[in-house]
């Protein structure tokens, strides 16, 4: 038999920061994110968007330091 779980379901990012796929000069998929600029944690939502684009930067480095060991 099954067992049923109620749980909270949990929202994933901010509601004043927007994620939006659009492709580039390349045509490669790129994300964007923009910011509510009269949204009233504007501080937070920026450092927040700050820290997915150095993690996003971190992870390109990573993978271009072992694309040149290899």
């Amino acid at each position: 038999m099954t067992k049923v779980v109620f749980a909270p379901l949990k929202v994933k990012g901010r509601a004043s920061v927007k994620t939006k796929r659009v492709r580039d000069a390349n045509g490669k998929l790129t994300t964007v994110l923009s910011i509510d600029a009269n949204s009233p944690t504007f501080e937070s939502d920026l450092t927040y968007v700050f820290k997915k684009n150095v993690a996003a930067a971190r992870r390109k480095n990573k993978k271009l330091r072992r694309a040149a060991k290899a």
